[in-house]
């Protein structure tokens, strides 16, 4: 008898990592998420901080330019903090977090005040 028609005859082991106790949890919560909140809010979620993000580098990318030995670092504006607010807290937040632009903000604020409005919260995956 060869040896190769040996291995065939010898049981097979598997090498299975054992599943962490959170692991499985976690793969139920986010398909209950997506169930919850479709693609589209996803997708307007992101598109509204991409828009975040490319709006405060336009506001700031001249004072950075002008001190860029003291570069103030663009604000961290938080959709989700905003949401738990009512529209004239969500205002008056996002006037202080930007008080230090030098360029004028209130056009960017209407904006992000309007987007805001059809916005969902997405829950966290902890």
């Amino acid at each position: 008898m060869s040896m190769a028609s040996k291995s065939r005859d010898l049981p097979r082991v598997t090498f299975q990592a054992p599943e962490k106790p959170g692991e499985e949890s976690s793969h139920k919560k986010l398909g209950k998420l997506t169930v919850k909140y479709n693609r589209k809010d996803l997708q307007r979620w992101l598109d509204l901080e991409e828009w975040i993000d490319a709006q405060l580098q336009e506001l700031y990318q001249y004072q950075l330019q002008e001190k860029a030995d003291a570069a103030t670092p663009e604000p961290e504006i938080d959709i989700e903090d905003l949401l738990e607010v009512s529209n004239e807290e969500q205002k008056s937040k996002l006037q202080e977090i930007l008080h230090e632009c030098s360029r004028p903000t209130e056009d960017f604020i209407t904006e992000l005040l309007s987007r805001l409005q059809g916005l969902r919260k997405i829950p966290q995956r902890k």
